[in-house]
């Protein structure tokens, strides 16, 4: 049974998703929070496994309270769900300790599939805001011309590279094998390859660093 907290000012959606959640066999709502004034201490009595955040929230913005859960604990997952789709936002919500990122109009069948595949180490975004995040990739890639010192920093391979496109957008190990032809085992290897050559730890690190230092081109 995954446990889940949800934040959001607006009540209907807030009520409505808590309904479906509960309707839902694997799922079960420990509660829901008009603010994220007392996040840290909601989380610590809860122990929710997946939080849904809002952003524009009164007195605390989700990205403020992402950050106040991370300074305590690298539980729960924490799943941005919001109207907001900057990539000023995005990358800011994906740096403070948020696995994933929808916006509001995701259906709510998607959003269950987000939470599920949060829970089991994944990342989760809405198409829309995959892309948003590669298109940043790009256009830092082109700053990082063939033979710049920032362009190849890393010595990512070209599969490594497709790997890493693949965690952006938020794909499980499986999906990854799937969309690059290769085996499971093999996206091990090659993740394990990412984490050592990006000294980083996580996939979230990972992806962060990835958006911070323009490393596609």
């Amino acid at each position: 049974m995954i446990r889940i907290a949800l934040f959001d000012d607006n009540d209907s959606l807030r009520e409505t998703l808590a309904l479906v959640f509960d309707a839902t066999d694997d799922l079960i709502v420990t509660g829901q929070y008009p603010d994220a004034l007392d996040v840290v201490a909601v989380v610590g009595e809860s122990r929710p496994d997946v939080i849904l955040m809002d952003i524009d929230m009164p007195g605390r913005t989700g990205i403020e309270a992402v950050q106040l859960i991370r300074e305590q604990t690298t539980f729960p997952k924490i799943l941005m769900l919001t109207v907001f789709d900057d990539v000023e936002r995005i990358f800011a919500a994906i740096s403070a300790g948020a696995v994933g990122y929808l916006l509001k109009k995701t259906p709510a069948d998607k959003i269950i599939d987000a939470i599920r595949e949060v829970a089991s180490g994944g990342a989760a975004m809405t198409p829309s805001i995959a892309m948003k995040v590669l298109d940043a990739f790009r256009a830092q890639g082109n700053q990082n011309k063939p033979g710049s010192s920032r362009g190849n920093t890393y010595q990512l391979t070209d599969k490594e590279k497709d790997v890493l496109y693949r965690l952006v957008e938020g794909d499980s190990y499986k999906l990854i094998a799937y969309h690059c032809g290769i085996s499971m085992g093999t996206v091990r290897t090659h993740i394990v390859n990412i984490y050592e050559k990006l000294h980083v730890n996580s996939k979230s690190e990972a992806v962060i660093k990835a958006m911070k230092t323009g490393l596609f081109k």
